[in-house]
């Protein structure tokens, strides 16, 4: 198997249309070309995790944290990430990086959060805005049916729960060909007046190529009338962060020591508590506090999130209860769901969960 067609598979997982514009992700170092001999997942890819890939004969590292996030001048070995591309590209080991694209997929890294805290009636936080467009064009009721199919087929008509959604409505369309043309119906030079049907559709942006070859392909005219609009809509099923419910409200001290005990968590920084039960949760694994108001918008009981600063804490303004719990420990049951996911998808491969502890943080 070539490492490209695990690629593949990891954009199924999570796509790298998905992950937000500041993020580095995708294949940073090594040749997509070379035949895979295993998989190591990590949640960073320190040199330790490129000697265990290694020692494991794995030439593909799959990380949750981009190895290089910012742009590298000169590689000497100076840093951390210097040393650990160049054993990576000196032992030809690929490493590819998932974070945001995951961070952002409905059942990525905060419903993974969500789910480890049992939490129910869950949905994203932030949707993400501006990336549905639609699709219009116009064909004869006779190419309706196998048109349409293939825009679904290509990805096309995905709302929510629902596929195969599309609004279509009869009109009449008028052409006249010139001495090039080779009209469907009709001779050049004549005038036609011919029923048609609109076809509506809604897709992700990042399926475009797909679903204009879809649309080429399968449409009987010669020349194909469409349009292809960006929605202001946002999509209910990809953002950052999540929102659900306790099945039973706790009080505040049961409450930080059952997320304590889920999370495995070396200590939890909070804002002042407010004496009111906890049942309405938001998480978000990482740096989370550019959501705290949303997370008030949102009615949260707690926000649940990383990397806060001192004042920070303020702006829970005592409407909910704000709490860092760490960021690896928010983020800490990635690895698994890759492994898994991985696992389904290439039941017949070496891929192996890495046994380095790459949190930096530590408690007394």
């Amino acid at each position: 198997m070539k490492i490209k067609e695990i690629l593949s598979i990891l954009e199924e997982m999570a796509p790298l249309a998905y992950a937000e514009d500041f993020d580095n992700v995708g294949l940073l170092v090594g040749n997509q070309e070379n035949d895979a001999t295993g998989i190591l997942v990590c949640h960073d890819a320190l040199e330790t995790v490129i000697e265990e890939a290694i020692t494991k004969k794995c030439n593909l590292v799959v990380c949750f944290h981009p190895i290089i996030f910012s742009g590298i001048k000169k590689i000497t070995g100076k840093n951390y990430v210097e040393r650990s591309v160049l054993k990576a590209i000196k032992n030809d080991i690929a490493i590819y990086a998932v974070h945001t694209a995951l961070d952002n997929h409905k059942n990525g890294v905060n419903k993974i959060f969500s789910d480890a805290l049992g939490l129910i009636n869950t949905k994203i936080l932030i949707p993400k805005q501006n990336f549905i467009q639609k699709l219009i064009t116009y064909t004869i009721p006779e190419n309706v049916e196998e048109l349409r199919n293939a825009l679904f087929d290509a990805g096309a008509g995905k709302i929510g729960n629902y596929e195969d959604c599309s609004f279509n409505s009869k009109g009449i369309g008028t052409y006249m060909g010139n001495e090039d043309s080779n009209p469907q119906l009709g001779e050049r030079f004549e005038f036609v007046e011919t029923p048609e049907i609109k076809i509506e559709v809604t897709f992700e942006k990042q399926l475009q190529s797909n679903i204009l070859k879809a649309l080429f392909k399968n449409h009987v005219y010669e020349e194909v009338a469409y349009e292809i609009y960006d929605l202001q809509n946002t999509h209910q099923n990809i953002g950052l962060g999540m929102i659900g419910e306790l099945e039973k409200p706790m009080n505040e001290d049961h409450f930080f020591a059952f997320v304590k005990d889920k999370m495995q968590c070396g200590g939890i920084r909070h804002s002042i508590l407010r004496g009111k039960p906890i049942q309405k949760v938001a998480v978000l694994g990482g740096s989370g506090s550019f959501a705290i108001k949303i997370a008030i918008q949102a009615n949260a009981d707690v926000f649940l999130t990383s990397d806060l600063k001192y004042h920070n804490f303020y702006e829970a303004e005592n409407q909910l209860v704000l709490a860092d719990i760490g960021h690896f420990e928010s983020e800490r049951f990635t690895k698994n769901y890759i492994v898994d996911f991985l696992k389904k998808k290439i039941p017949n491969f070496a891929i192996i969960f890495s046994e380095e502890n790459t949190n930096p943080v530590k408690y007394l």
